[in-house]
């Protein structure tokens, strides 16, 4: 698609895009508490790269702007922008960048959005917000025309992308469209050449198995994939299955995969229920790569292995045990603008 391509996320930045959690029912009883950390992760992105914020006014920009001031963020690499939403999941709803580094031009996919399949409307101001930043900055602006969630695929900067079946091919998002029609719209729209397939994702994981929650590209050859150590442990054979899988998998070049194993933390339970809990769930901005943290024994082992998969940045852990209520962590809340 005259010569664009979606970057891996650890190219070089111009911002992370967010938009500022407010829907209460996405944290039922729990909202205020994660604010905290929220503003942290905040803090240590934008010391690498602006930060730009959807917010629905004046009023909801002033509230953001005394909890970032709280959590000590220099306020000049904050920006915000009147884009409305309905939730905060802007690595779902966000804009999808695409580059073309010869032209030096960015533009953006704006894919359908459903919330994960209808499950949580409204989500019609959620699913124009790529749009209106394209507008914004005076960006072309692609619509495919099919439904897709930034969370659901992963990228090697090097023509190729990871993603699951169980998302892609749930009939709760393109219930016309097969395997091998949904692999063109993906290498058509993200400037990729091959599409790899796993199967399911984590237990609690309202997305239908989101990429993000379970194996990541730390760089062009090398994945990180999480596995669960306890064989009673429900993720267990999933996430075994999941790793054979990625053993046999060869990238355009014929290369196996390099495959770095990472634990899963203790399950975190709320109110009863199983909560997607992954140290998958990173986020690589310029300056940084935020890991989420669960109060647990494996989360400094989880952080040693990727500092190693990340020589080049400082691996920063957060605790995300209040965010992860929500079903999401710090990739799940962040899109990245990249350079061109």
């Amino acid at each position: 698609m005259d010569n664009f391509y979606f970057p891996a996320e650890w190219a070089r930045h111009t911002a992370t895009w967010l938009s500022w959690p407010h829907k209460e029912a996405s944290w039922p009883g729990k909202i205020d508490l994660i604010y905290p950390k929220y503003c942290e992760f905040i803090k240590v992105v934008s010391t690498g790269e602006l930060v730009r914020i959807n917010v629905k006014d004046e009023e909801m920009a002033a509230f953001a702007k005394q909890q970032l001031m709280v959590a000590g963020v220099d306020l000049k690499r904050i920006e915000f922008f009147e884009f409305e939403t309905n939730d905060a999941w802007c690595r779902d709803h966000g804009p999808a960048f695409l580059i073309n580094p010869d032209a030096k031009q960015k533009a953006i996919v704006d894919w359908g959005y459903n919330a994960w399949g209808g499950k949580y409307p409204p989500f019609d101001l959620d699913d124009v917000i790529p749009t209106k930043i394209g507008a914004h900055f005076g960006l072309q602006v692609y619509h495919p025309g099919i439904v897709m969630e930034g969370g659901s695929v992963d990228f090697n900067g090097k023509g190729t992308l990871i993603t699951t079946t169980a998302c892609l091919l749930n009939k709760n998002r393109n219930p016309h469209l097969n395997q091998q029609q949904i692999e063109e719209y993906l290498q058509n729209y993200y400037g990729v050449e091959q599409v790899l397939w796993l199967g399911d994702g984590i237990v609690g994981d309202d997305t239908d198995g989101h990429i993000d929650d379970i194996t990541r590209f730390v760089n062009e050859d090398t994945v990180v994939t999480v596995v669960e150590e306890n064989k009673n442990d429900e993720n267990y054979r999933l996430l075994q299955e999941n790793l054979n899988e990625l053993k046999t998998m060869r990238l355009l070049n014929g290369k196996q995969l390099n495959v770095v194993e990472l634990p899963m933390p203790d399950a975190v339970v709320y109110e009863d229920q199983r909560l997607p809990a992954s140290y998958a769930n990173f986020y690589v901005a310029n300056a940084a790569v935020v890991v989420p943290t669960y109060r647990c024994a494996s989360d400094d082992k989880a952080l040693d292995i990727l500092q190693n998969c990340f020589p080049d940045r400082k691996v920063v852990g957060i605790d995300s045990t209040d965010i992860i209520w929500g079903l999401g962590s710090f990739h799940c809340l962040s899109q990245q603008e990249p350079e061109v």
